[in-house]
């Protein structure tokens, strides 16, 4: 404050209480008193304690708080009076009677409120009983109107021993597993558990590990719509053929392959192998005693000086994968780390880099499902015979590798396909959506903080493995699907979300959104629409820059 005379005293004017005076605050004194700390404060009243040279003495009045800070406003002599009460001794006994008083009674309120929760549940649970009762007796009254309407004035029976048929005498009957059966007690329970179990807010259904046979057959074997047996049948007819036309399997993969014949499909477009029907199996075994021959000639150089970095790296990365419920199978680590490290071996230009282990698991997930139907997040691996457990790892690793062969410069040194690929989007996305664009410059959000991932893990992050199946379908029906059609996914999947980006109004609220997308519950319909738009704006940027494609 000013020490002008004429300037009006605010805190007198506008306060009881003056900041820095010493004031009774019952229950809640911060910081806590102490009666070692203030017993100059109690045993000298208003008499100052004499002076220390050297050492600094604690402000007991406002007056003395105010000589020794710096900052402080000056006083003038009409604030004698709030000087004066500022000035008053505390009394500890006063000061504990009153907190102890104020911890009395807030354990009272605390001892109350728990009875009134109590009564509150037993009064809900009553009028809960109730309303069932009541339910019960209106039903019964409607069942003896409809028996009175029917004709019939037997009272009703129930079958507790035998099944009876549901149709008796031209009429529907319950069977006896939808009767309450047990003591009326138990039924009222059972029905007081169905009624809470209404009250409860909705959950949403749990979407299995990879989708049921409508979202393109990658788990499960339900009965087939109409026009999925008849695209079934399609891809029997141009599989079953001496000479696959792959072009033709091009166009029907791209919509989504059927898990039936989705392993052989994947196969032949990844180039694994040749379109001509008799030449297959040779191909197959002989790539398979290849990769194994890999296995006995590097693997155990794994622990070796120059390669247990590699390894190790490895080693640590799988179990951060996902499905847990599968990478974690310890049969299951073992082929990962077998795959990743002769892979690394082999590509000494870029080695193992973190991301290209997710591009394992699409691969395996599919194979394995060439020998079992069931749900693979329940299946346990080891149980598959070891010629089967064999060439699924050799067929995973040949087809990582031939989908790696396109992006590899996604993963040598210093990533620059990544690099590129990430300017691209940015470019892409001011042109499809200029709007969410500058709302990412506007809080300065880097297309490098989020897409690298993108780019790096082909969006197997951000979408459930039930959606990079299917998204792979199409990639590998698409020219150059994985190095530059996904690029175009990408920026689909970005203005996918232009509501929820232009909501946030912070930088972190943007990161927190465009690393976590809610894609849990998303299935085939929804892959599908983001195909389809990745598809319009493939076309509708044809002119695009050459660095789109690499």
């Amino acid at each position: 404050m000013s020490s002008d005379g004429n300037k009006k005293q605010f805190w007198k004017r506008n306060a009881a209480k003056v900041p820095g005076s010493i004031q009774h605050v019952y229950g809640a004194q911060h910081p806590p008193f102490d009666p070692l700390l203030h017993a100059n404060l109690i045993k000298a009243g208003n008499k100052p304690p004499p002076a220390t040279p050297g050492k600094p003495k604690k402000a007991t009045t406002f007056q003395e708080f105010e000589s020794i800070t710096s900052d402080a406003w000056d006083v003038g002599d009409d604030d004698d009076e709030l000087l004066a009460m500022a000035a008053q001794n505390l009394n500890i006994e006063v000061v504990m009677e009153t907190a102890n008083k104020v911890i009395e009674n807030h354990s009272k309120q605390q001892e109350k409120q728990r009875q009134d929760e109590t009564s509150e549940l037993d009064r809900r649970e009553d009028d809960t009983q109730e309303e069932v009762a009541e339910d019960d007796e209106d039903n019964e009254e409607e069942e003896e109107e409809d028996r009175v309407e029917e004709g019939d004035t037997t009272s009703p029976e129930v079958s507790f021993g035998s099944q009876s048929s549901p149709y008796t005498d031209g009429r529907l009957v319950k069977s006896h597993s939808e009767a309450p059966i047990g003591s009326p007690k138990d039924a009222a329970g059972e029905r007081a558990a169905l009624h809470r179990q209404r009250s409860l807010p909705h959950r949403p259904p749990v979407i299995p590990l990879v989708a049921r046979m409508a979202d393109q057959n990658t788990s499960g074997t339900p009965a087939m719509t109409e026009r999925e047996a008849s695209r079934l049948d399609k891809f029997k007819q141009l599989l079953a053929g001496p000479n696959t036309d792959l072009d033709e399997l091009r166009k029907l993969s791209w919509s989504g392959i059927p898990r039936q014949v989705r392993p052989i499909a994947w196969k032949l477009l990844s180039g694994y192998l040749p379109a001509n029907a008799e030449r297959r199996e040779s191909v197959l075994q002989r790539k398979r005693q290849e990769y194994f021959g890999f296995i006995q000639q590097y693997y155990d150089s794994r622990n070796d000086e120059h390669h247990q970095d590699t390894y190790r790296q490895i080693h640590i990365d799988i179990p951060r994968m996902s499905p847990e419920s599968l990478v974690l199978q310890p049969k299951v680590t073992e082929i990962f780390e077998r795959i990743l490290f002769i892979w690394a071996i082999r590509h000494p230009a870029s080695g193992y880099v973190q991301g290209i282990n997710d591009l394992v698991t699409p691969f395996f997930v599919v194979f394995v499902f060439e020998y079992i139907e069931e749900e693979v997040e329940n299946f346990d691996v080891s149980s598959l015979q070891e010629e089967a457990l064999r060439n699924i790892e050799a067929d995973s690793f040949w087809c990582m590798s031939k989908l790696l062969d396109g992006i590899q410069d996604n993963y040598t040194f210093a990533q620059p396909g990544i690099q590129k690929k990430v300017k691209a989007l940015e470019e892409l996305v001011s042109r499809i959506d200029e709007s969410v664009h500058r709302h990412m410059q506007q809080y300065e959000v880097e297309y490098l903080q989020f897409a690298f991932r993108w780019m790096n893990n082909l969006l197997m992050r951000e979408l459930p493995l039930r959606c990079t199946i299917r998204l792979w379908d199409t990639y590998q029906a698409e020219p150059e699907g994985f190095s530059h059609f996904h690029l175009y996914v990408c920026a689909a999947f970005l203005v996918r979300w232009r509501k929820e980006i232009l909501e946030e109004r912070d930088f972190q609220g943007l990161m927190i959104l465009l690393q976590n997308l809610p894609t849990m519950h998303w299935g085939n319909e929804e892959v599908s629409v983001l195909l389809a738009e990745a598809y319009r704006l493939k076309f509708a940027f044809a002119d695009a820059p050459n660095h789109y494609k690499r």
